[in-house]
């Protein structure tokens, strides 16, 4: 299997689709919900369009997932995991904070990870066992220890009127703990930007498959980890995910573990 063809697909769909979605900032001429609070645009499905077209004409019986349209059927030991636009509702109201996301798994495993902010003009690379890198530098976690110097990132799943009893006590400890929390609205580029060093660490619950298959490959692949709230192994099929340096993982995870459960 070769990795670096693999990445310059998937680097050539995410800047196609990304071509796209700047076009489209500002112009879009209606929102559909397919949920209370989450969104979809014509950016979001056309955007899709062109990625999957351009993997369908260079891997034919590979499967792909993708945000929009599902699943589509392929070879069970090879799926592209595809979200064509990471932060809809920010785009939808002309914010930029937005991404494409790629990721392709071989047999389970997820080996390439690929993420464009077409606004900020970086792109976030990844592959499994060689490092992430964004703009073609070495992405690095941070190596700060004490979560007191922490800066965290987080997100608020769509059903968040369902579950504030459990995620606003996590809120609330970890921003008691840390040196502050910010809220970007694109799991995605929360990811990238831990592996970048920017945050040392993510917290999110109710995730999709496509919303971090990249991002988590990008953190551990600069050095951090990956767990759910339970320290356990991350599945990208799970409820939860907490994304670290490494150096405050453990803390994070007391953090969000919740009272009453120990």
């Amino acid at each position: 299997m070769n990795l670096n063809y693999l990445k310059d697909v998937a680097v050539a769909a995410a800047f196609e689709a990304g071509t796209l979605i700047r076009t489209k900032l500002g112009r879009i001429e209606k929102v559909e919900h397919k949920g209370a609070i989450d969104l979809v645009t014509e950016a979001d499905r056309e955007a899709e369009a062109l990625i999957v077209a351009l993997i369908r004409r260079q891997f034919k019986d590979h499967a792909i997932l993708a945000e929009e349209r599902g699943q589509e059927q392929g070879r069970a030991d090879r799926l592209w995991i595809v979200d064509p636009l990471d932060g809809t509702t920010n785009f939808a109201h002309g914010i930029e904070t937005c991404c494409v996301s790629i990721a392709f798994a071989a047999e389970g495993e997820t080996l390439l990870g690929v993420v464009l902010n077409p606004f900020a003009h970086e792109l976030f690379v990844a592959l499994k066992g060689h490092g992430a890198w964004m703009n073609s530098r070495p992405a690095t976690v941070s190596r700060r220890k004490a979560i007191a110097e922490s800066l965290l990132v987080t997100g608020f799943p769509y059903n968040i009127r369902e579950v504030m009893g459990s995620t606003m006590p996590r809120f609330s400890r970890c921003l008691e703990a840390s040196q502050g929390i910010r809220r970007l609205g694109s799991a995605a580029l929360d990811l990238c930007y831990v592996a970048a060093g920017r945050f040392e660490a993510f917290w999110e619950e109710n995730l999709k498959p496509w919303d971090t298959a990249a991002g988590a490959l990008m953190v551990t692949e600069a050095g951090g980890r990956v767990s759910d709230f339970d320290g356990q192994t991350y599945d990208r099929n799970g409820n939860a995910i907490v994304a670290s340096n490494g150096k405050i993982h453990a803390q994070m995870l007391k953090l969000l573990h919740l009272k009453g459960t120990e």
